[in-house]
């Protein structure tokens, strides 16, 4: 009993030294042996990716890695997967679990649920696109037909046929679009702008119902350079006007094509036109043959 009996300040501190000592010992062993050999710390399970996995594969994919799992209630849907194919997954792919975890996996539903079609007629291809995915929607074919208004949808179709904005239909679905080419069916003749100095013929080519293409030089020592500067900037005498022109004059085509043209100083005018002639007769007789 001598062991307990105190008779001074240093025997004070010798039992209280052997409390100190006895208490870290118990927390050592209760931290760093009871607990990992009670809950398995340290030794954990990278959870699988699953997306894309069918429900009648899951259960022996999982009991392989120490797992087990839970489908819950909630589906979701795409059409990019079959029926009670994996969808989403908690936790996520790649995190560290301990043995034994469950996870959570959300299925594809078998069938998928309806939504309504959204109005797409007279907005943009652009704008189409974003609004079904919104809908979760998918955009179809795309068929162009002569319309004034370019990129700008027509009809909206489902299956074949044109369906009206509110109409329920599966989601998913494709939904194919009819859009304006921006040039319509108005057939027209070229008017000849040979002769006319640019400002002119621009005016007469868009009068027209057409468009300016490519404003070229006849020369072609000037190939390559801005032909608007260098005419604005011509010296005093100098009058750059149209040599030659392509569609030529009252060839058919339609509203809204363009027409390119090359320009030559007026002093060579004259020799310029016969040779475009020739050459344009070359043509005409190449496309009859």
């Amino acid at each position: 009993m001598n062991l307990f009996k105190v008779n001074s300040l240093k025997d004070v501190l010798i039992h209280l030294s052997i409390v100190i000592i006895l208490g870290i010992t118990l927390l050592v062993l209760f931290f760093y042996v009871y607990l990992p050999n009670s809950t398995n710390h340290g030794e954990t399970v990278t959870v699988p990716d699953l997306e894309g996995i069918h429900q009648d594969d899951i259960d022996e994919f999982l009991t392989k890695r120490n797992l087990r799992y839970e489908v819950l209630a909630d589906s979701g849907f795409t059409a990019e997967y079959e029926p009670f194919t994996i969808l989403n997954q908690y936790p996520a792919p790649g995190s560290k679990v301990k043995e034994n975890r469950k996870i959570f996996l959300t299925l594809n539903a078998i069938n998928p649920p309806k939504v309504k079609m959204p109005d797409l007629v007279d907005g943009s291809v652009k704008n189409a696109q974003l609004v079904l995915e919104s809908y979760g929607l998918t955009r179809g074919n795309i068929k162009y037909v002569p319309d004034l208004a370019q990129n700008a949808v027509l009809e909206q179709k489902y299956e074949g046929d044109n369906i009206e904005p509110g109409t329920f239909i599966p989601k998913g679905s494709k939904i194919d679009l009819v859009v304006g080419d921006g040039l319509g069916n108005t057939v027209l003749e070229v008017p000849d702008v040979k002769g006319m100095d640019l400002e002119e013929a621009e005016f007469i080519i868009v009068g027209s119902g057409l468009k300016v293409g490519s404003v070229l030089f006849q020369d072609q020592s000037l190939s390559g350079q801005d032909a608007r500067e260098i005419v604005e900037n011509a010296a005093p005498g100098e009058r750059y006007v149209v040599a030659r022109q392509n569609p030529t004059f009252e060839k058919k085509v339609r509203i809204g094509e363009e027409i390119d043209i090359w320009l030559n100083l007026l002093e060579d005018q004259e020799d310029s036109i016969l040779d475009n002639e020739e050459e344009e007769e070359n043509t005409d007789i190449s496309e009859t043959e």
